[in-house]
């Protein structure tokens, strides 16, 4: 009873036409068409892109991504489940096609494409699933446009076939930013070839590409799956969709260009002033662009860059529910937030009510991070409320995250305010996903911060005795000694006096925890924890404070 539950409780919030669609997809198996490709559209000028990846081709089959490096020497090497789906995506992907010093992995590059046409027959295998043949097609097109010499028959008949493959394999069944890719990639090949077929592709993901942009950016510019490192991700491809145009001389479609400014002023809102994405959700680092590489980007097309959103003291963005906060030397991203959309949590973790704090550009307070897919225990762990910087309820996450990339019952936001009052910057919010516990509690937390201190306020109401813990993780550089008088000191690796102090109305406890900044990455760390059984309602107060200088 308890997993039909958990099932009725994940598919009730999704679109008819994901039921549908996932069984039209997996009942389909369209043939591959092999007749000629479109004859290629003369480009006026090289593509405009700004390369941000690190390199990822070590030899001519020799890979690394997410921090494992294998060799591709035979076919069923592409395909060999060992090496985990998302390793084999990457490599499907060809992402070093338009990584850091391309131009210098060229050979390489020809012969790769070359043995990938070979290895992998048309509509077989993983790399012809929608999402990586989305993305490889546009890095195959962007490296054929920049070495046109490479353009022989083989290539242009394996990127043809490609396309008109993906164009009867669209991802309706998961929308979100797979929709995108498909409809980016369906863009590209129509620009890149010429005739009524090429026009179809074109017009197709044209069409595509409107409908979700007014659906999946919001208001306040973010993309609506709520991760930082996705809205990155879709920043650039608008980007590339701007720039493609720009290289063929045509003019993109109305609108496209007009959301950059906000969607900038988004990630600048959700970045740290180390340079890097708070991981809130599904992020990690190195597989979306920095916010100055979009900045870069952005203005090399012309584009004029919002400013200013660092020294703002509040940003709220209330359409998709953080809010940022600044004062003095410090910085506090908070989530007060939804999953994201009801039909499609994928790429969401039970991290509602979390936040994280930078003192200058040190991290002080993280979330957990992300660094693995696939729906194994330790990715469970790493959605869980544990793994984040907020307040769990009888060893309970806040919305019911299973497998890889599902969700049953999720806490939905109550109220959400933010204020300033003198030296006070101020957000406050409640959320109702323990309401499904024993005596329906609500859990709210308020951040007040000052230039010397922020203070994390916490009180559940409901009825009833609950086991509650408060977690703050601290980044791995940060160190927590206690001090005589109780109270904790927060120290840098090898400094000699505490960047901050914390205290709490309880005795907060250092245990050890992780930290996973990227994918195959885990680094030792600390946390503060607040620990025991209380009765409702249950207030706590936990403080730090810091030089202002």
């Amino acid at each position: 009873m308890n997993r039909l539950a958990l099932y009725w409780n994940t598919v009730r919030y999704l679109k008819p036409s994901q039921v549908l669609g996932r069984i039209a997809f997996r009942l389909a198996r369209p043939a591959a068409e092999i007749h000629p490709a479109p004859p290629v559209r003369p480009c006026l000028r090289g593509p405009v892109r700004r390369a941000w990846r690190n390199p990822s081709l070590l030899g001519s089959q020799h890979l690394r991504f997410l921090n494992e490096t294998h060799f591709i020497a035979e076919p069923g090497q592409w395909v060999d489940k060992a090496r985990g789906d998302l390793w084999l995506y990457n490599a499907h992907y060809f992402d070093d096609l338009t990584a850091v010093d391309a131009q210098d992995r060229r050979d390489w590059q020809s012969s790769l494409i070359n043995q990938w046409i070979e290895d992998n027959p048309p509509a077989t295998g993983i790399g012809w699933a929608p999402y990586p043949t989305s993305l490889r097609i546009v890095n195959w097109s962007f490296w054929l446009l920049d070495n046109q010499d490479e353009q022989t028959h083989a290539r242009l008949q394996s990127l043809a076939v490609q396309t008109r493959f993906l164009n009867k394999r669209i991802e309706h069944h998961i929308l979100g930013n797979h929709l995108l890719a498909n409809a980016k990639a369906l863009v590209f090949a129509g620009l890149f070839f010429a005739g009524a077929e090429a026009d179809a592709w074109y017009q197709k993901g044209v069409d595509l590409i409107e409908r979700q942009l007014k659906e999946q950016i919001l208001e306040d510019g973010g993309h609506f799956e709520l991760s930082p490192m996705y809205h990155n991700i879709i920043l650039n491809d608008v980007l590339e969709l701007l720039a493609i145009h720009a290289a063929f001389g045509r003019q993109s479609p109305q609108g496209w260009q007009d959301l950059v400014p906000g969607m900038l002023k988004w990630a600048e809102a959700m970045t740290h002033p180390d340079g890097k994405i708070g991981l809130f959700n599904d992020a990690a680092f190195g597989i979306a662009p920095t916010l100055e590489q979009l900045l870069t980007y952005t203005r090399s097309l012309g584009i004029k860059c919002p400013h200013g959103v660092p020294h703002e003291p509040l940003v709220h963005l209330s359409a998709s529910g953080y809010a940022r906060m600044a004062r003095g030397k410090a910085c506090v991203i908070t989530d007060v937030a939804g999953v994201g959309p009801d039909y499609l949590p994928a790429h969401a973790h039970a991290d509602t009510l979390s936040f994280e704090l930078s003192l200058g550009t040190e991290r002080v307070i993280v979330n957990g991070g992300t660094s693995q897919y696939g729906t194994g225990p330790e990715r469970l762990r790493q959605r869980g409320t544990a793994n984040h910087s907020t307040l769990m309820l009888d060893e309970t996450n806040s919305s019911e995250v299973w497998s890889g990339f599902r969700v049953a019952r999720r806490a939905r936001i109550i109220s959400a305010e933010v204020a300033t009052s003198g030296v006070d910057v101020i957000v406050r919010g409640e959320h109702d996903g323990y309401a499904r516990l024993q005596g329906r509690p609500l859990h709210a937390r308020q951040w007040t911060l000052t230039d010397t201190g922020l203070t994390v306020a916490d009180e559940v109401r409901g009825r009833g005795t609950h086991r509650i813990d408060v977690l703050f993780h601290l980044a791995p550089d940060i160190i927590a000694e206690r001090e005589d008088s109780g109270i904790i000191a927060l120290y840098r690796h090898a400094a000699d006096a505490p960047i901050a102090r914390v205290w709490s109305a309880g005795e907060l406890k250092i245990v050890r925890s992780s930290w996973h900044p990227s994918f195959g990455t885990q680094v030792a760390s600390q946390c503060l924890l607040l620990s025991g059984t209380h009765g409702l309602p249950f207030v706590n107060q936990t403080t730090f404070r810091w030089d202002p200088s």
